[in-house]
């Protein structure tokens, strides 16, 4: 079901609280809204944290008949307080919390009375990150991995809340003093879900924050999901939202696609035909696979009908390869880790020495090609700012088709579900308004679900 949402204009929207802590005595407190020249609050499926990126007018009587950077004093890793709203009233900052801490200071111009001051503001486990390594060894499934470095009391030890698609495969490994983020990326690449992928033919996650808390969710869950709002776009100016066509929920105030199909680009990365050359450096054992994507189209879940060059309906067949393992545009080398870090006690380990502890044939390619064919389709749209929208939502789009007259016929190519990979809530003194980067892995519209 779309979920239908009252649209109002783009007028400015309301920062009601922006408040810095001193790391010195937190009883010292600023608050930055009367001050405030510009706002912008990002998440991003390819962000492990979110980001706010804020300008304010620092003036000589801001505290203590001094300014924040000299009274508080600003330094860096202070703690901010944030909470705003769209004209919908949408709140950010309301429940939970949103709590912010001061990354980076950029002082952009100073005057006798007062300077302009740029803040990047990043989550707690951005700054926690720095700091811990992961140590210890991990035995059974990835996102039980996922679940405790984030949770544990050693690691991150977030209490934000947390969306950990259930994995298929076990994998045991080292943490080898890697970063607790660098760590849980790294497993992503690796991982195959238990509800949306099936092993052989899909794989690969997405890690990354929004208000709602951290997520790790696979490609295909991604795809997989309802709309949250169904939006479209005209060429009639309408910033108002006052001339929404029936059934939608909000109008487009610009679209740009940016669906630049670079064959050789797409060929490189082995996108739709990777081969896979396995060998175990133990028992000599040598094999070629080659994965290929229409081959796994049908178990796969889209947001499009057809995916780009792996489609029969689609793709020049003069520049087929005929031959068992023949069709391929990249290929890869793995040496199979048969018998590395087995779980158990000393006999289970001995008896467990001759399985692979990755399955390079089942996952690697799989992944590789996923996460290429997520980005097939892309577009960036900018609408009067929607709060209740995080990165990682599917949204539903038209626009008109191409004709010699105008039509009341939608786009049948590009049109249809999107998956928003990077989102920024941005208030200005004109205006409040939400810009999102979106993708998909597939070209076509969907049959609509009866």
């Amino acid at each position: 079901m779309v979920r239908q949402v009252a649209q109002k204009s783009a007028d400015p929207g309301i920062v009601e609280q922006l408040d810095i802590y001193s790391n010195v005595d937190e009883s010292k407190t600023v608050s930055l809204v009367g001050g405030l020249i510009s706002f912008s609050y990002i998440e991003s499926i390819m962000s492990d944290t979110i980001k706010v990126n804020l300008s304010f007018s620092d003036s000589g009587d801001s505290i203590d008949g001094k300014t924040v950077t000299e009274g508080l004093p600003l330094v860096g890793q202070e703690k901010v307080v944030i909470k705003f709203a769209d004209n919908n009233e949408n709140f950010i900052g309301d429940k939970p919390q949103l709590v912010m801490y001061v990354n980076k200071i950029t002082n952009v111009g100073d005057r006798t009375q007062k300077s302009t001051i740029n803040l990047e503001l990043v989550s707690k486990e951005y700054i926690l990150n720095e700091k811990i390594r992961v140590t210890q060894r991990f035995d059974g499934k990835i996102s039980d991995h996922v679940q405790k470095i984030l949770t544990d009391q050693k690691y991150l030890k977030t209490e934000k809340p947390l969306t950990v698609e259930d994995t298929v495969n076990e994998y045991n490994f080292f943490g080898n003093n890697k970063k607790s983020f660098y760590t849980v990326t790294w497993l992503s690449k690796k991982a195959v879900s238990a509800e949306n992928q099936k092993l052989g033919q899909s794989a690969g996650f997405f890690f990354y924050e929004t208000y709602d808390g951290f997520f790790f969710k696979s490609i295909d869950g991604l795809l997989s999901q309802e709309p949250k709002l169904k939006l479209i776009y005209t060429e009639t100016p309408d910033t108002s939202g006052a001339n929404i066509p029936e059934g939608y929920d909000h109008k487009i105030l610009d679209f740009q696609k940016s669906n630049n199909v670079n064959v050789q680009d797409k060929l490189k990365m082995g996108a739709f035909s990777t081969r896979t050359v396995l060998f175990d450096p133990f028992t000599c054992f040598y094999e070629v696979k080659t994965p290929n994507a229409e081959e796994s189209q049908d178990s796969l879940k889209m947001g499009g009908k057809n995916l780009y060059l792996a489609s029969e309906e689609l793709r020049n067949k003069e520049f087929d390869i005929p031959g068992a393992n023949k069709e391929f545009s990249r290929t890869q080398y793995f040496l199979l880790d048969s018998g590395t870090a087995p779980s158990g006690s000393s006999d289970q380990q001995i008896e467990k020495s001759a399985e692979e502890n990755f399955e390079y044939g089942q996952i690697a390619n799989q992944s590789n090609m996923r996460y290429n064919q997520l980005y097939s389709m892309r577009s960036s749209i900018t609408i009067a700012g929607n709060f209740t929208l995080r990165a990682g939502d599917a949204i539903y789009i038209d626009s008109p088709g191409l004709q010699k007259e105008r039509t009341q016929e939608v786009d049948h190519k590009d049109g249809g579900l999107y998956i928003i990979t990077d989102i920024c809530h941005q208030l200005t003194s004109e205006g409040t308004y939400t810009r999102c980067n979106l993708a998909r892995d597939s070209f076509g519209r969907k049959p609509k679900k009866r």
